[in-house]
């Protein structure tokens, strides 16, 4: 009987423990954020002309190679300038903008 006993309370803490174990309440959850640039790549003489002027006005001696736009009608422009490339961001009233500034779309 003493065994029986035994058995019984050696069970039902092993089952608790099991059950504690599984219920990890682990406050350091990773959540990851995705951002996406969406700029869809589109021809030179697609450029609004306000950014164009912007670019002559700034970088007379670039020479542009790729340009793309937002949805929030934020371009990209790959531009050359003394065989260096680089990579400039404006609105289209051609304003200049940092990569920071730039209006992009989420995804958790």
């Amino acid at each position: 009987m003493k065994k029986l006993v035994l058995t019984v309370a050696v069970v039902l803490l092993t089952s608790s423990v099991s059950v504690f174990a599984q219920s990890n309440n682990n406050p350091k959850e990773i959540a990851s954020v995705i951002v996406k640039e969406e700029f869809k790549e589109i021809t030179i003489k697609e450029m609004p002309e306000s950014v164009a002027n912007a670019i002559l006005k700034d970088f007379p001696k670039g020479a542009v190679t790729k340009v793309y736009v937002n949805e929030s009608e934020q371009y990209k422009i790959a531009i050359t300038v003394e065989e260096t490339e680089k990579i400039l961001y404006a609105d289209k009233e051609g304003n200049w903008l940092k990569k920071e500034d730039i209006i992009t779309s989420t995804i958790e």
